[in-house]
């Protein structure tokens, strides 16, 4: 054994070059140290003993070998592997340094920009991180965040007024009034409609700084509250008109027809109201009958705002065609024509009530549903669900808002010297009030049930000099039509308009042939 240590120097030399110095060394001083200790405890044997004990030392050597050469190979790799960085303690030192000033002149820009005028030496990194470590993040959060309050947006309800919005929030009532005060018109914070929106912010107090709304479709008003007063900023906003072109034909019920040709159900209201002064919807309208509409749609900042107006239609009802055309006069009053330029706008509405049905007609003597013996019914009865706002006829002053036996709450408008209609079984009036004037079309009640009803509806009736006249029979006097200088000029600007009416109803009537 000890020979053989002795007698293999390139074998040693190879197990050398594999292996860790000091653990090559610690490997052969003890097996050199173990082989001398076992020859001295070895007596002398035979040869043939002699021989085995050599053959036993050669593959025990070559095993040591292999095995010292791939601990060589892997251990390396090994090592690496499992090698952790060190990890050193770090400090952080606070140096009393000079702010560093950026000139004016050389417009920095924050997003790291070099100045023209900077020298070309300079890299662009350099003036980058030089504007980033001036403005910090938290810097240009902050700014942000002044720049956009975090808003509350509230969406109002039907029946709600303003004040009803304030007092929801917690704001007083103070603040409102400071709101108001602060227009010149408040019409914006007085008269606001369902689905409108109102956005309020407050400062860290949670006292209010702010109020958002819209000031018709164009303008976006921020009113700032502040010890000093109230401030207004405005902001106008991008709105577009886009024009459509529909057709459509009655099968079960207009609002059917026009959903089927895409319009909206408050389109399809002014499209009966176009109409209404001619086509009573709740008699008149028969399977069959046909329309074209070209209208148009309010866009704010490319989303729909709202519907827009009729800009002109045609409706053909039991085979007899209506037009409708919208145009603005030379007293500016825009209102809708005919196409020989006679305003569709009659004296009088047929119906003061949108879309019903009518629950008893004008009669000399009928059983009264209550009272229980025959009775003239002066007038028309419309059913309606609670609440249908009912509309003036035509222009004229109320003479008549109150309580009136049979007739519950009952209002009375005088037209002319000659006409004037009445309104009975209201649930409750509008806001006018007698002596006042009203408009065609403006509500001045809405559908109840009071007196003596037995259901919610509305009692209408149509006088002239005091006699009671049949609301649904009764000549209605034509207006006047425009006169024949202007007459000229509607004609020319309507030729467009009518040719793209005739293209549609054009159109519709190859589509039905096939």
């Amino acid at each position: 054994m000890i020979d053989y240590f002795y007698t293999t120097p390139p074998a040693r030399a190879q197990a050398r070059r594999l292996t860790p110095p000091s653990l090559t060394q610690r490997r052969h001083f003890f097996r050199f140290r173990d082989a001398e200790s076992s020859a001295r405890a070895i007596p002398p044997s035979s040869g043939n003993e002699n021989a085995n004990a050599n053959a036993t030392h050669w593959i025990l050597g070559g095993i040591a070998l292999l095995l010292t050469a791939m601990t060589g190979a892997l251990a390396p790799g090994w090592a690496n592997a499992t090698r952790h960085e060190p990890m050193y303690a770090s400090q952080t030192m606070t140096l009393d340094l000079p702010q560093m000033q950026i000139p004016n002149d050389s417009q920095a820009d924050l997003t790291g920009a070099v100045p023209s005028d900077a020298p070309s030496d300079v890299p662009s990194d350099i003036s980058s991180n030089a504007v980033s470590s001036a403005v910090s993040s938290d810097d240009i959060r902050a700014v942000h965040e002044v720049a956009q309050p975090n808003w509350r947006i509230v969406t109002v309800r039907a029946g709600q007024s303003l004040s009803d919005i304030f007092r929801e929030q917690g704001i007083g009532a103070r603040e409102l009034q400071r709101a108001l005060d602060s227009q010149k018109d408040a019409s914006a914070l007085r008269h606001i409609r369902p689905r409108q929106e109102f956005a309020f912010a407050f400062d860290a107090n949670g006292t209010l700084s702010a109020l958002r709304f819209e000031r018709g479709d164009a303008t976006h008003v921020v009113l700032h509250f502040n010890a000093g007063g109230v401030t207004e900023s405005d902001q106008e906003r991008t709105v577009e008109r886009r024009t459509h072109v529909a057709h459509g034909i009655v099968s079960h019920s207009l609002f059917d027809a026009g959903n089927r040709a895409g319009l909206s159900d408050g389109m399809v209201l002014k499209l009966a109201n176009a109409f209404g002064y001619d086509i009573d919807f709740a008699l008149d309208l028969r399977e069959g009958d046909s329309f074209s509409v070209i209208y148009d749609d309010v866009y704010r900042e490319g989303e729909r705002l709202r519907d827009g107006d009729i800009i002109a239609a045609t409706f053909v009802n039991n085979g007899k065609r209506y037009t409708a055309i919208r145009y603005t006069n030379a007293d500016g009053e825009t209102m809708l024509y005919n196409e020989n330029g006679r305003p569709l706008r009659k004296s009088f509405l047929r119906t003061p009530v949108e879309f019903t049905r009518i629950s008893s007609t004008f009669s000399a003597g009928r059983m009264h549903p209550i009272l229980g013996y025959m009775r003239a019914h002066k007038g028309v009865d419309y059913a309606a669900p609670t609440g249908t706002p009912i509309r003036s006829a035509g222009d004229g002053k109320i003479t008549f808002r109150g309580w009136s036996a049979g007739y519950g709450n009952f209002v009375v408008v005088q037209h002319n010297a000659h006409i004037s209609t009445a309104y009975g079984h209201m649930s409750r009036f509008a806001n006018e009030q007698v002596g006042q004037r009203v408009r065609q079309g403006e509500t001045i009640g809405y559908v109840g049930m009071t007196g003596l009803a037995t259901g919610p509806h509305l009692h209408y009736e149509f006088r002239i000099d005091g006699a009671h006249r049949d609301p649904l029979t009764v000549t209605l006097p034509p207006p006047d039509p425009l006169p024949a200088k202007q007459l000229a000029q509607f004609r020319q600007k309507i030729a467009p308009v009518m040719a793209k009416l005739k293209t549609a109803d054009d159109m519709q009537i190859a589509l039905s042939s096939h």
